[in-house]
This record gives structure tokens, sequence and C-alpha cells, in this order.
């Protein structure tokens, strides 16, 4: 692994009780680490590919997590996620930007599931020789599409040798 969860979660500065959507949540590693900081919280773990799902399953059961639920959703498409509207208080973004399709839509389905002053953890590659075919997103880049969709940007965090990492707020 390239870049180390609870390190970026930590950062992210997670409260016990805090609701969770990792978006685009692959094998969940990153659900699992925040389904043991947020105890009396709840985890989304969301993703399109349903092995997936089986397997971030198997790993909350393996770490006795109750409050990781798994869905099978759409991160490009509003409503996509199946999370209700300003609900969630972080939302975990880590290496699905720069192979997301629709951006602007990723970007507004986070938004809208989001709390007011909710947090985006944004995690990426930051550059495209470990990616094959795919194109990593510049960090600017990336930036700047939360900021045309109301983010405010509030801090970078190191992210490991490979990737970028920032937390971004919603208004």
């Amino acid at each position: 692994m390239f870049t180390d969860p609870v390190k970026n979660l930590k950062a992210l500065g997670l409260r016990e009780d805090n609701i969770v959507a990792d978006l685009g949540a692959g094998t969940g590693y990153y659900s699992v680490a925040a389904g043991t900081m947020v105890p009396r919280g709840k985890v989304y773990a969301v993703e399109v590919q349903k092995d997936f799902l089986t397997t971030i399953k198997n790993k909350a059961r393996e770490a006795h997590l109750s409050n990781v639920e798994c869905f099978w959703g759409n991160v490009e498409k509003i409503g996509g996620t199946k999370i209700g509207d300003n609900i969630v208080d972080a939302v975990i973004a880590s290496n699905i930007l720069f192979q997301v399709e629709d951006r602007d839509q990723f970007i507004e389905e986070a938004k809208r599931i989001l709390k007011s002053q909710g947090k985006v953890l944004l995690i990426d590659w930051s550059d495209s020789s470990s990616l094959g075919l795919l194109v990593a997103v510049p960090k600017i880049k990336a930036r700047e599409m939360f900021e045309k969709k109301g983010f405010i940007f509030e801090r970078e965090i190191d992210a490991g040798a490979h990737h970028y990492g920032m937390i971004l707020v919603k208004l």
C-alpha cells in the first residue's frame, strides 16, 4: 500500500460519533480504519464492484465492527450512493478521482450527502506513472474542481510519496 489510511484519517480529525462515507471504497482499507475510529458512529462504504463489497463486509467482520454498512452504488450520479441528504460528517475520496468519468457529478454527490461544515478527505495519485493508461488529476486541478462546487480548501496533508492529500469543507 502506498498511503496510510489511519494516518490520513487522523488528519481529518474524526470524532467517535461521526457518520462517514467512503466513496469508491475499493477493498475497504479506509472503511475499516474509519470504523474503528468512529465506534459510536457509522461508516457507509459505497462501491460499484460487488465483489469488493463482500471483501469489505468480511474485513469489517474480522475487525469486529458492526458500524460499517456496505452499499452498491454509483458515486458519479446524484443520489447514486443511496445516502440521504446532509447526513454525513465526512467523505473519504481516496484513489478515486483519477478514475471518475463525471467528476462534477461525483463532487455534487459528495456535497449532497455532507452536512454543512462537513469535510472531504481527498487522497489521489500525484503522478500517472503508477496508473498505467489512466491519467492522474493534478492536485491544483482537483482543488479547483471542489472549490468551483462551493467547497473551501482547509489544508493539505502528507499522504505519502505517490499521493497528494487535502481536506476540503462544505459551507
